[in-house]
């Protein structure tokens, strides 16, 4: 049956009278929502990054699920209030303002995209909000402000490692650029690797633009053959690197391509096939390394979702979690700025993608893999320390 409230009289809402079943709902709810510890979660789990979204949630709700197992901490269990953003801007602002202002988080975890991580920083910023990025690697994101951190390297290591690879591994002088203008994170990347590289000796023979969503890179690819490169650098996401890969062999173009970790998706070899053999990139762990920690977690995780191997979002999703709850227990509370403090103290914490030590910055100090394909398979090449 179904409880109605009536508009009182002031003289008996002076009072303090109410009746039976009213503001009952809110108490109950308050109830609950005291009994639980909320992180709110922003990702893109559908649209065009949508493999990126919904492996970093997967490693997170791992987490979160592990962490209630063993009874949660400050004596509470977690509550993880997930939005999809649709791997868009707007969505991302609307959706971080309704985590915080509504939902009532006490951190929100997200987002893989640099350029989503940008919008909703400021909100959480403005807001004394914490935040952890799983996997943004442009600095600007943790610039925003002192409750902004990550868990992942930042792109101007990502640059120099990569300009390096290219020169020792490679044996790359010469290279063409084929740079994404609309999203920061491959502007970012670019400008980063681009730097070093020249420092270094190497010549940039090509610097070709595209914008995400864009499927016909022939004409620009066209342009990077007649430079003759030894190698080609694509800064950008799985989807438009997978069809950059396809066209450029159609083209005739046999030189090696590679990226940064906006390449790590099964999609890049569903969509690109053949073409991504031999390709390289670079990421944040491997499934195949051997230590006891991650080949645990890659052992959950296939349990969990089905015999799914865990990629490295996934596994930057499930430390952005733990150091969160680490945090959390240090702190011995859930008030933002005590959270806040906690956060920046972070120092040698295990997780899976290496130990996880926070610079003043808030940035994550940490070695890098490089994968490439073969056999249509993701295989581990090297490991690149700081």
């Amino acid at each position: 049956m179904k409880k109605w409230c009536f508009l009182l009289p002031l003289s008996v809402l002076a009072l303090g009278l109410v009746l039976p079943g009213c503001g009952q709902k809110s108490a109950e709810t308050a109830a609950a929502d005291d009994a639980v510890i909320k992180v709110g979660e922003y990702a893109s789990l559908t649209g065009k990054e949508a493999a990126f979204g919904q492996s970093s949630h997967k490693g997170t709700e791992l987490a979160i699920e592990e962490l209630n197992t063993q009874g949660g901490v400050l004596g509470k269990k977690f509550k993880l209030i997930s939005e999809d953003n649709q791997s868009k801007s707007d969505e991302t602002a609307n959706i971080s303002h309704k985590l915080i202002s509504r939902d009532k988080v006490v951190a929100l975890l997200g987002e893989v995209a640099s350029g989503r991580s940008l919008i909703a920083a400021p909100i959480c910023q403005e807001n004394h909000i914490p935040m952890i990025s799983p996997s943004s690697t442009n600095p600007k994101v943790t610039e925003v402000g002192d409750y902004i951190f990550r868990v992942c390297f930042t792109d101007p290591f990502q640059g120099k490692l990569l300009a390096n690879f290219a020169k020792k591994s490679l044996k790359a002088t010469k290279v063409a650029l084929l740079t994404d203008v609309a999203a920061p994170y491959s502007v970012g990347l670019a400008s980063f690797f681009k730097e070093p590289f020249l420092a270094n000796g190497g010549t940039i023979v090509a610097e070709q633009k595209f914008s995400s969503g864009d499927k016909d890179f022939k004409a620009q690819l066209t342009a990077i053959k007649a430079g003759n490169p030894d190698a080609i650098f694509v800064p950008g996401y799985y989807t438009e690197a997978a069809l950059i890969s396809q066209q450029a062999r159609q083209l005739g173009i046999t030189v090696p391509l590679f990226g940064g970790d906006g390449w790590e998706a099964p999609e890049l070899i569903e969509i690109g096939g053949k073409a991504v053999e031999g390709t390289y990139y670079s990421t944040h762990y491997s499934a195949e390394d051997s230590s006891p920690v991650v080949q645990e977690f890659v052992k959950k995780y296939r349990a969990k979702f089905k015999g799914e191997t865990p990629d490295a979002m996934a596994a930057l999703g499930y430390d952005s979690a733990l150091v969160l709850a680490d945090a959390i227990k240090r702190a011995g509370t859930t008030d933002g700025p005590k959270v806040r403090d906690a956060l920046a103290a972070t120092k040698d914490f295990v997780g899976i993608t290496g130990k996880t030590t926070l610079d003043a910055a808030r940035n994550a100090t940490k070695g890098a893999v490089i994968m490439t394909i073969k056999d249509g398979k993701f295989k581990y090449v090297e490991t690149i320390n700081p």
